[in-house]
């Protein structure tokens, strides 16, 4: 009863909405006389059970859904009713289920897509529930799907597969999803570059003690912002009644002419000002240049700081930055889930799917930093603004224009209008304090993992070159890191990743959340993992992993991967012919879901579970993992020394002790020592 709770339908029609007498099933499936489709009057247009479902109401046009068990039509492939009805379920979920169709045109692309592959079950003699054990009919999909529909119909299938329980039934595993991949054609279109590991650490820990340091000075600076505000307001209010010459309260003199004839006030130079307010030396750390600081610094700064907001928004969110960027004052929603605690959501309008206003994205709770900042600097600037310049508090943008009485932009230009978005590169050119440009030049070893995660990476990177920062480059990094955090080479970024995109991954790779997260969203997530299978394989047949069973079992485990030919050896990483899943020691072959864990113990893999014990024969051990195994042995050490002899624990422990000594023995073998 819980699921049927979750029901309802999602297509955006006045006909559509809570209380409707087809807006929730009573059951699942429904019985074959729930009406699917009513008209304005209430009448039943199209039922569960009819062979053809009549969308006309929703569409205002003749739109059809033809499920091919009624009469046969020339133009129509027939379909056996058992065939039939298992279509309607899928089509069905997509209209009632957590991620249904909000427009008639969205369900009518799903269902002709899937048709098509129902009648090649039908054609086959098969039953769409049956379809995973038919690799040879499986085979035949992309002879009726065009290439450019393949992400689409493969996160269908993905979702579908999530959704499985539910639904109650499987068409497509990921292992069979994985080999269909591979079998489509190559759609040649521009992949956005991935940031390289080191290169995203720098930018996303300097952002972040940017947001930090201004959350530790807020009240001083709003106080210094409003008492600037208030002295070239003041100014202003008495060079309009006097008609003497407006000046600016901060330009040298250091007295204050408040009782003079003028009625103009000085308060000295600015910079003193910022001292007066403890932040001149925040100002000169960000933006500042010394004792040449001016009051127009201090909106650099306020600009800088929402800037910094946005970008770290943007690395760890699936978002595209002009969905961040029209993000508003209470974005950041938090959903308590019982397995995985508390979830962060970042609530905005996607810019793709036009009518939906209120998508969700999922983010790291770290992201609370960002859009607090964000949300001070929104306030303080706004409470100051003009009436043309802002319609109110309520819902107002993260990032918007404000000017300065000092500004010489004040009250010029139509304030209705968002300001345009400046590219990732401006906070390299305006802000030469952010970053330091040396540390975003390109080594070898980070052109090495940028091209493990893009090959068709552009010449114009090159080692000794500066990284070009770019918007849409943290989105498709945020989904790499999401799914291969293994590619990461620094222990401590990698452990914040794991933590980080765990929740994320479960949310967008399973369906976890009830919520209607944003599609696009989704669906990079589903490609990314798909896309990222091919290249977590990229490295196995390099020296830098070892069998500890040998050369010869290493070659059995790599034995289909050529690395002369990285475009064949993806295909074949995608079809399912090897797994690579990593783990603490290096990598897991198995296909198999490992009862032994592998991620927080290492007993079994390294041969430690008893004394004549043999490592697992599927592990590759990684001797770019000393590192972090260093960090477990050192834990393991702590831990030993506390432990009560002869316990579960004290066993477990020197399980894993021994598989670590297995571990540096056939690493220090394979290197000669």
């Amino acid at each position: 009863m819980n699921m049927l709770t979750t029901l309802g339908l999602s297509i955006e029609s006045p006909l559509a909405v809570p209380g409707a007498s087809n807006y929730r099933p009573e059951s699942w499936p429904p019985p074959p006389d729930w009406p699917v489709v009513i008209d304005e009057q209430g009448k039943v247009i199209s039922r569960w059970g009819d062979p053809v479902w009549r969308l006309d109401p929703w569409a205002k046009k003749a739109v059809t859904l033809n499920f091919g068990d009624g009469p046969v039509k020339k133009s129509t492939t027939p379909i056996s009713s058992k065939n039939a009805n298992l279509l309607r379920v899928i089509t069905g979920w997509w209209l009632y289920g957590p991620y249904g169709a909000r427009g008639y045109r969205s369900i009518k692309t799903r269902f002709d897509q899937m048709r098509r592959l129902f009648a090649l079950c039908e054609e086959a003699g098969i039953l769409a529930s049956e379809l995973n054990h038919y690799p040879r009919v499986c085979e035949r999909i992309p002879s009726f799907l065009n290439t450019s529909r393949k992400t689409e119909f493969l996160t269908l299938m993905h979702e579908l597969y999530a959704s499985r329980d539910a639904v109650g039934f499987t068409l497509l595993d990921p292992s069979s999803l994985t080999r269909l991949a591979a079998l489509f054609p190559a759609h040649h279109t521009a992949q956005t570059p991935y940031i390289p590991p080191r290169i995203w650490r720098y930018q996303v820990t300097r952002l972040r003690e940017c947001l930090d340091d201004f959350l530790s000075h807020r009240e001083q600076v709003e106080a210094c912002y409003r008492f600037c505000f208030a002295a070239y307001e003041h100014n202003q209010r008495v060079s309009e009644r006097t008609a003497c010459v407006n000046a600016p309260p901060f330009c040298g003199h250091n007295r204050d002419l408040s009782g003079s004839e003028t009625g103009l006030r000085f308060f000295g130079a600015f910079p003193d000002i910022a001292k007066r307010f403890g932040i001149f030396e925040l100002l000169e750390r960000w933006v500042g240049r010394g004792r040449n600081l001016q009051v127009n610094s201090l909106t650099s700064y306020l600009k800088l700081v929402s800037r910094a907001g946005l970008a770290y928004i943007l690395n760890f969110s699936l978002m595209r930055v002009e969905e961040a960027w029209n993000l508003r004052a209470g974005c950041l929603d938090v959903e308590h889930d019982k397995s995985l605690g508390d979830i962060y959501l970042l609530r905005g309008q996607t810019t793709k799917t036009i009518s939906d206003s209120d998508a969700l994205w999922v983010t790291s709770p770290s992201v609370a930093v960002a859009v607090r900042a964000m949300e001070v600097i929104s306030l303080f600037r706004s409470l100051h603004a003009s009436h043309s310049e802002v319609s109110g508090l309520a819902g107002r943008y993260l990032n918007d224009s404000y000017h300065e009485p000092w500004s010489s932009l004040r009250n010029k230009g139509d304030h209705s209008l968002r300001p345009s978005i400046p590219p990732y590169s401006d906070l390299l050119a305006q802000y030469g304090k952010l970053f330091d440009l040396e540390h975003l030049r390109i080594t070898n070893e980070d052109l090495k993992l940028a091209r493990l995660a893009t090959p068709t990476l552009p010449e114009e990177y090159q080692v000794g070159a500066v990284w070009p920062l770019a918007w849409h480059q943290l989105r498709r990094t945020g989904a790499v890191n999401m799914q291969v955090s293994g590619l990461v080479s620094v222990a401590s970024l990698q452990y914040q990743l794991k933590h980080i995109t765990r929740a994320m991954s479960l949310y967008y790779g399973q369906n976890h959340s009830r919520l209607r997260l944003e599609e696009k969203a989704h669906t990079l997530y589903v490609r990314t993992m798909y896309e990222a299978l091919g290249s977590e394989l990229q490295q196995l047949t390099s020296e830098r992993f070892v069998s500890p069973h040998g050369d010869k079992r290493k070659a059995e485990i790599v034995r289909l991967i050529s690395p002369e030919d990285a475009k064949k050896m993806i295909g074949l990483a995608k079809k399912g012919a090897i797994a690579c899943r990593p783990i603490i020691l290096g990598v897991c072959s198995s296909r198999e879901p490992c009862p032994y864990g592998g991620i927080d113990n290492i007993a079994h893999c390294g041969g430690g579970d008893s004394e004549d014990a043999k490592p697992c024969p599927d592990v590759l051990y990684d001797s770019e993992r000393l590192g972090v195994v260093d960090d477990l042995e050192h834990v393991l050490k702590e831990r030993l020394a506390t432990a009560q002899n002869e316990s579960p624990l004290m066993e477990s422990l020197m399980a894993q002790q021994r598989s670590v000594e297995s571990f540096r023995r056939v690493l220090g073998s394979a290197n000669g020592r």
